[in-house]
Order: C-alpha cells, then sequence, then structure tokens
C-alpha cells in the first residue's frame, strides 16, 4: 500500500527579521487535497509563512514538499514542481493586459505552457467577467477583477500546492462569496491542496478541513477547521463572538 506523503510537511520554521523573531519553531502539515488555513491576527506571521514556503525568505528549520526538502530552492525553481504562491494585494501586472497577465502565469512551468489554451479556457470559465476584459488594461480592472485575473493566473500555471494570501482582502461581499466558492471548486475537481491565509476567519473555516491559528509567530492552536469554527477562544478573538467558557479541541 502506498503511502501518502504530505504536499507540504513544515518542521521547526523560523523567520527573523532583523532582531525581530517573525516565526519561532512553527510546524504545520498540508496533506493532498486539502485546504488548509492560516488564520491570526494581524503580524500574526502568516505571510512570513507563505514568503518561506516559496521561497523569498532565508528561514531555519525545514520545508519539504512532496517529501522533497525545498530549503533553498529558489523561487522559479518551486514553481516549476507546482508550488504557486498567489501573493497579498494581487501582484499582477497593471501596464499589461489581461490575456498578457495570463500568459505569465505559465512561465517557468513547462507543463503547464504545453497547456496553456486548455487551461485559459477553463480559466475564463470560471471567471467569465475576464473574458470580456482580456486585451484590457490590468490596471484598469477593479478590485475584485483583480483578485479574479491573480487567481486565475495561478491556476493556469497547474498548482499542484496553491498558497493563497489573503483572497478576500478588500472586496465586496458578494465578490468574496464567489472566490471562496472557487476556491472549493478547484480543491474538489483538480485536487489542488491549498493553504489559505485570510483574515475572514470564519469563512476560512468554513471551507478548510484544518486549520492553525498563529499569534505572534507561535502556533497557538490547531485542530479540524470545524472543531475550530466551534471553540470559545477563536469565536472571541477572531470570530467576534461569544465568552470563553470551554477548553479548545487541539
Amino acid at each position: 500500500m502506498k503511502v501518502k506523503v504530505n504536499k507540504l510537511t513544515i518542521k521547526d520554521l523560523s523567520v527573523n527579521y532583523g532582531n525581530v523573531d517573525a516565526l519561532k519553531s512553527i510546524d504545520l502539515q498540508l496533506p493532498p487535497s486539502q485546504i488548509v488555513a492560516l488564520i491570526g491576527a494581524n503580524g500574526a506571521g502568516k505571510t512570513t509563512t507563505l514568503k518561506a514556503v516559496s521561497g523569498f525568505l532565508d528561514f531555519k528549520g525545514t520545508i519539504h514538499h512532496n517529501g522533497k526538502n525545498i530549503r533553498g530552492k529558489a523561487p522559479h525553481e518551486l514553481v516549476a514542481n507546482g508550488l504557486i504562491h498567489c501573493p497579498e494585494g494581487r501582484g499582477i501586472f497593471p501596464n499589461l493586459t489581461v490575456y498578457e497577465n495570463l500568459q505569465l502565469g505559465v512561465s517557468g512551468r513547462q507543463e503547464a505552457l504545453q497547456c496553456f489554451k486548455e487551461n485559459l479556457d477553463h480559466a475564463l470559465e470560471l471567471f467569465p467577467r475576464l473574458k470580456q476584459r482580456l486585451q484590457q488594461m490590468a490596471g484598469t480592472l477593479s478590485g475584485g477583477e483583480q483578485q479574479m485575473l491573480a487567481l486565475s493566473r495561478s491556476l493556469i500555471a497547474m498548482p499542484d500546492v496553491l498558497l493563497l494570501d489573503e483572497p478576500s482582502l478588500g472586496l465586496a461581499p458578494q465578490i468574496v462569496k464567489l472566490i471562496f466558492e472557487i476556491i472549493v471548486k478547484i480543491n474538489k475537481e483538480s485536487k489542488v491542496s491549498v493553504l489559505l491565509v485570510e483574515q475572514n476567519a470564519k469563512q476560512a473555516l468554513k471551507i478548510s478541513d484544518y486549520a492553525y491559528v498563529l499569534e505572534a509567530g507561535v502556533v497557538s492552536l490547531h485542530g479540524k477547521a470545524a472543531h475550530l469554527l466551534e471553540d470559545d477562544r477563536v469565536r472571541k478573538i477572531y470570530l467576534g463572538e461569544g465568552e470563553v467558557t470551554r477548553t479548545s479541541r487541539n
């Protein structure tokens, strides 16, 4: 029987910004075909975690992608192996067209380059609004449309692991609902494993299989997302609900 290897295994991950400890020996696992959420206050270390995983930061500890140690790998090497980061703030190229931005999604990813037309069609099915704007400059899109573009570009890269940083940030409620529906859809249909950083803790927990709570660079709670959604500490601190009366479920 073949043993399933975690898509990501993070062990004793520490990151320093000068004298500031941004992450302090955190452990995290992303199993195959699951959505795992990272929630916490601003400055807790969520984005730092994604940047370390995607090769943008030096770190102490180990990170394994599909069982292989990726420490020291450059971002483009990780992209070539299917580890795709959709950053906070969307990270689009405003002076390029929507189509040109989507083309950049396959840069350095040979497998995705060969399937570009098919994957483009699929992305435009998920976000039909972009189909009407392919020749429009990306910088003229609305905030919601820019997030659709950023997510589409990531999907066109055919991720094995998708790192999503604050996909709902600054968006109208109806667009947030659509974005989260698409995240669930690609996870279920394409079996893409998703590590989701999200300030909207309630929505993140609703769609995730498992979740970690970061506080000041430390994992303070973790467990099944459905359990954390009912945990009094999480409800009070991150969901703005209730009083603390029960012990958390780790």
